[in-house]
């Protein structure tokens, strides 16, 4: 008996597994963003199982799957087609893996029923480093075409850069926890100052003029603390960089009604959505544009009731675009309003179908939108009266004023 590994092993192993660690997917729940790539990429290729696959040191976790019986979130490395795959940057296919004699061992491949069609392409991060794949499978022969195989490459590069957007979060979110321990402690000293001084005043008053100057300078050495910890938070922010590029955005609506027909459609809710064809060219970062949205249409979903309509519009109003996102849902009352973009904000309405929420997804929201000089509000009658986020972004070019047109709709 051999300890022979029927895999073999990244030269960069030990960085890929560290950046693994870093997106913190290993062991977590599914979701629904993840599984609808994986039902896309079934759909793509029109066979009955689809996975998400992140290849851990001695296995790979499972995050996503689509048509399997039973639900199984790890299998041993050495049993996994992914472990060949992550081994180089190529999208890799099996038209009949019972033509690979070097696949013939593999159990999944020689179970009754196994796998005989096998395409996977590599979820590469901006490093280089590859994580996983996203992978299709069939229980009998088939052909990949061309096509196929470039929109499976495609799905691959939005995992990333969902994975990318969540560790850039989160890390925002630790440096700002970070800056206010500083904070803390920095004002600590001062603070101690400022008390003694007081308490040297109450019992010593011929004392009370050298001690006002103590406690002058304490308030000085605190203001400019917190000055200096507010310059570096908005550092920090500014850090944040935009991918510029022209946008379409009825083709993103498009998306995005594809994307989210659904998850409304197992809470018996309608999308429709109105984008003017007259829209000038819009010029953003098409990720955090989409992220704005995505966030916003997945709320309204979260916390209408079922069997209402969900509303997604866009207009041109001057200098900006307006993007409406309207619900029949909750509704926000004054408590709401006043924390409605704050992180971690605990509102009162409740998601409807038993849907989670972390809290963060309208803070997040705010900050891309106001990355492109741009303005996000909510209107909200009431409780139960349904809401209305608004969100407006200035177009960078305008078209010449006897075309313009600006077109109105509910």
């Amino acid at each position: 008996m051999t300890n022979r590994r029927p895999y073999s092993i990244p030269d960069n192993e030990a960085l890929r597994l560290e950046k693994l660690r870093e997106y913190q997917i290993l062991d977590t729940h599914s979701e629904d963003t993840f599984d609808k790539i994986a039902l896309l990429a079934a759909q793509i290729f029109n066979v009955p199982s689809a996975f998400i696959n992140f290849v851990d040191a001695q296995r790979v976790f499972i995050k996503s799957s689509i048509g399997y019986d039973e639900p199984i979130s790890e299998v041993p490395r050495e049993e996994s087609l992914c472990s060949r795959t992550i081994l180089k940057d190529v999208v890799n296919t099996y038209a009949d893996t019972h033509n690979h004699p070097e696949l013939m061992e593999n159990p999944h491949v020689l179970a009754n029923g196994g796998i005989r069609f096998y395409a996977s392409a590599p979820l590469k991060t901006p490093e280089g480093l590859i994580m996983g794949t996203i992978c299709v499978v069939d229980y009998k022969p088939r052909e990949a075409t061309e096509a196929q195989l470039t929109m499976l490459k495609t799905l691959s590069s939005i995992i990333i850069d969902k994975l990318e957007n969540r560790l850039r979060y989160r890390k925002s979110v630790e440096s700002q926890v970070n800056l206010m321990n500083i904070a803390l402690h920095e004002i600590k000293n001062p603070l101690a100052s400022i008390k003694l001084a007081n308490e040297i005043i109450s019992k010593s008053p011929p004392s009370a003029e050298r001690m006002t100057e103590n406690i002058k300078s304490a308030v000085v050495r605190i203001q400019a603390k917190l000055a200096d910890l507010l310059k570096q938070s908005e550092l920090e922010e500014k850090d944040m960089m935009l991918n510029v590029e022209e946008v379409d955005l009825n083709e993103m609506f498009a998306r995005l009604l594809y994307n989210f027909e659904l998850l409304a459609q197992r809470k018996d809710q309608k999308i429709e959505f109105y984008c003017d064809d007259t829209l000038p060219v819009l010029e953003a970062d098409r990720t955090k544009i989409s992220d704005v949205l995505h966030n916003l249409l997945s709320n309204a979903i979260k916390y209408s009731y079922p069997g209402t309509i969900i509303k997604l519009s866009a207009r041109e109003a001057g200098n900006y675009v307006h993007i409406e996102v309207k619900d029949e849902g909750q509704g926000l009352n004054f408590s709401d309003m006043q924390k409605l973009f704050t992180k971690f904000a605990k509102l009162s309405s409740k998601p409807t179908g038993k849907e989670t929420s972390n809290g963060l997804g309208l803070s997040i929201t705010k900050s891309f939108v106001e990355l492109h000089n741009g303005n996000i509000y909510a209107m909200s009658p009431g409780k139960d009266k349904g809401t209305t986020f608004i969100v407006s972004i200035p177009f960078k070019h305008k078209r010449a004023p006897e075309l313009e047109e600006i077109s109105e709709f509910n």
